[in-house]
């Protein structure tokens, strides 16, 4: 056991809250028990699933007394064995064997289960140099990054939380940044033969304007409250939580503008480390577990079906589970890891494990390719991965394996790059969240789907795709990722040097999704988590145009004094995204009509027996009735010398 503790990461009771602080200076390393478990008895998965959950609990508990234990250990690393690791064995053993013993009752007793429980606690790599100590930074990334010069030694790097990990402690650091202007172009293209299927269907749903999160995850949790430890975002199914049933995602509402997409979409949020506390500040899934700071509303999301390089594809089948990425991966390693990162105006330049530095007037964009290749029967597997696939590097499924729709989610962000010279004290860090074992790492990243389209609607999808056609929401085009915008943002943003270039890799279809032209139509969410509009959907928002009417009271509202609501699921709440427009990002559309939870307002305007308003003067009117006047006069001229000349 190696164990590397540091001071400034230790209790913080300067707002009087109590609050733990997690620690920055080292990680609990335990196997993922749930990789390892690719055949469970369907009978008894529900039990195996909360268990697996009871380990991340046992672990996320272990961290908070590695916190609480940081000065003893400071004197006897010997004490890390006592107070965190022990313990923790302990907890896992007991687990593990009633993991093991679900299984038996169902099937066969599996064989080195128990081997799973060691854990060990490690150097993180995320604590930097201590004033003096001339450290150059932080270049351990759990064997999946490059060394990088770590910016915010002393002073007010470590004021700010920024040097030793963010404003709890435990990340970001500096060093999980790099210029995206210093990487080489590295989003590879697919090749397609000649079968390629190339159209495209979007669904457009919104940005999570209306504030849904939760620290559920319905996938790898079910029926357990805070199964992910992290807070989510949700657009599309406004009844996804822990305790969701099949029927219960297909009943509820959606806020695709398509109401035949019900479809749950969820990522983990992404936060400013600005010393902004959210609701869930002392909350487990938030503060508690080491996430912290302002929750940013997303500018625009973008959700892009694409085909197979290889040949067509066919329909999903409903309630069909997809997790991408891996919540763990800096502690499993990077063989999962599968979320890109970039800046609009440079998506040819994709990042697997930093987070990027944009310049000024480009924004943060992170990217989804999930899997699109299934093997015919399952909607999910045991560890929620075998059931699905990625296709090689020539487009291929793997052998049994049918190619289906893949969804690439794109989701944009109007954040500032961060100042690493003072640790975030000037521009905050931003990191999205994470397991408190994983340091906020951008390798974490991760996303999670569940197919709830209409039948007939998938199936349009699937026609739309094999028909080389571009339908739904979003078939007017637009800039597509990678390519530069008229004006190229140039300015870099003025960060330390850093240590390696090429700290990426291109994932399958990293082009895939429409840029839409970078519209802004959001702005900054200031971490009111979109309250107003879940109220009054009707509302513009606050940064609407002037000739519009101003969003009420809130929209000055100081930045952080709204928090966003922390909701399970939208209790018969007013849908967000019923009055958008096409864009998606919650611009309201004027109200016509009343607004319904099924988003009709148009179809109450068309029953409506109510007289319309004629707009526009007397002057008006005639000049638009000019036109039709002269048209009437030639066409009789015409009527009368064509019979002249047949007289003639």
């Amino acid at each position: 056991m190696a164990a590397n503790v540091y001071a400034s990461a230790t209790e913080d009771d300067a707002d009087g809250a109590g609050q733990t602080r997690v620690l920055g200076g080292a990680t609990i390393d335990c196997p993922d028990v749930g990789t390892n478990l690719t055949t469970v008895p369907e009978k008894a998965r529900p039990a195996v699933d909360k268990e697996l959950a009871a380990l991340d609990e046992q672990i996320a508990q272990a961290y908070q007394r590695l916190a609480e234990s940081a000065p003893a250990i400071q004197q006897d690393p010997g004490v890390a064995d006592e107070k965190v690791v022990g313990p923790l064995e302990k907890e896992r053993s007991a687990t593990l064997d009633r993991i093991s013993g679900a299984m038996e009752q169902e099937g066969d007793r599996p064989e080195g289960l128990g081997e799973l429980a060691d854990c060990s606690v490690v150097d993180s790599g995320n604590a930097s140099a201590q004033p003096g100590d001339g450290q150059d930074g932080n270049g351990q990334e759990g064997g999946q990054g490059e060394e990088g010069e770590q910016g915010g030694g002393g002073g007010a790097g470590q004021e700010q939380g920024g040097g030793n990990g963010g404003q709890a402690g435990n990340g970001p650091v500096a060093a999980d940044f790099v210029d995206i202007k210093s990487i080489q172009p590295n989003a590879a293209k697919p090749v397609e033969s000649g079968d390629a299927s190339k159209g495209t269907f979007v669904s457009r749903c919104g940005v999570n304007e209306n504030g849904l999160f939760n620290s559920d995850n319905v996938i790898a949790a079910p029926g357990v409250a805070n199964g992910a430890h992290h807070f989510h975002d949700y657009i599309g199914n406004q009844a996804t939580n822990a305790f969701s049933s099949d029927d219960e995602l297909a009943a509820a509402d959606t806020t695709c503008e398509n109401q035949g997409d019900k479809s749950s979409y969820y990522w983990p949020v992404l936060r400013l480390q600005n010393g902004t506390e959210e609701q869930d500040a002392n909350s487990p899934g938030g503060g508690i577990e080491g996430n912290v700071g302002e929750i940013v509303t997303p500018k625009e999301v973008t959700l892009t079906f694409v085909g197979n390089p290889q040949g067509e594809v066919t329909a999903m089948p409903r309630l069909l589970r997809i997790i991408t990425g891996d919540a763990k991966s800096f502690v499993n390693g990077p063989a999962n890891a599968n979320a890109s990162w970039s800046c609009t105006g440079f998506e040819d330049r994709q990042l697997a494990d930093k987070y990027p530095l944009c310049p000024q007037g480009s924004d943060v964009v992170r990217t989804f390719d999930f899997q699109s290749c299934w093997d015919g029967r399952n909607i999910d597997s045991a560890n929620h991965r075998t059931h699905m696939a990625f296709v090689d590097a020539q487009g291929n499924c793997p052998s049994g394996f049918t190619p289906v729709p893949q969804l690439v989610q794109r989701i944009v962000y109007d954040v500032d790059a961060p100042s690493l010279n003072d640790g975030g004290a000037t521009t905050p860090l931003f990191a999205v969240d994470s397991f408190p074992e994983q340091l906020h790492k951008p390798g974490t990243d991760h996303g999670d789907f569940i197919n709830v389209f209409d039948e007939d609607l998938m199936q349009e999808m699937v026609d739309c795709i094999n028909g080389d056609r571009t339908c739904g929401a979003g078939a007017g085009g637009g800039e597509q990722p990678g390519e530069d915008p008229e004006e190229e943002p140039t300015e870099a943003p003025e960060v330390p040097e850093e240590g390696g270039n090429d700290n990426g890799g291109a994932q399958p279809g990293d082009n895939g999704g429409k840029d839409n032209g970078g519209k802004d139509n959001g702005g900054k969410d200031n971490g009111n988590g979109g309250d107003d509009q879940q109220e009054n959907p009707s509302e513009p928002p606050a940064d609407a145009p002037a000739t519009e009417e101003p969003a009420g009271d809130d929209a000055t509202t100081p930045p952080g004094d709204a928090q966003p609501e922390v909701r399970a699921s939208a209790k018969g709440d007013n849908v967000a995204g019923a009055g958008q427009d096409d864009d998606g990002a919650g611009q309201a559309t004027p109200d016509v009509g009343t607004a319904t939870n099924d988003g009709g307002q148009q179809a109450a305007a068309a029953d409506s027996t109510e007289p319309q308003a004629v707009n526009g003067g007397l002057a008006d009117t005639g000049a638009q009735l000019w036109p039709a006047a002269l048209g009437a006069v030639l066409l009789v001229a015409g009527v009368v010398l064509l019979r002249r000349v047949r007289r003639a």
